[in-house]
């Protein structure tokens, strides 16, 4: 597909594709925040559980690069 390989597609798909679903994921959290008028604790809350997702896959790709250097 235009000279690129498959590999070269998905790590593409794996790092923008994941990176714009988490920035979407944090509209939609922010969204559901509102709506349900969880105030400023609840939202921490909801914001701090999707936060741990994000920080664990960004260290994946971190120690990835790490290690390959």
């Amino acid at each position: 597909m235009w000279g690129w390989s498959e590999a070269e597609i998905a790590g593409f798909g794996l790092t923008f594709g994941v990176g714009a679903f988490m920035a979407y994921m944090l509209f939609i959290i922010g969204h559901l925040a509102w709506e349900s008028k969880a105030g400023k604790f609840g939202t921490f809350v909801i914001f701090l559980g999707l936060a741990f997702g994000m920080v664990g896959f960004v260290a994946k790709g971190f120690i990835q690069w790490f290690m390959t250097r």
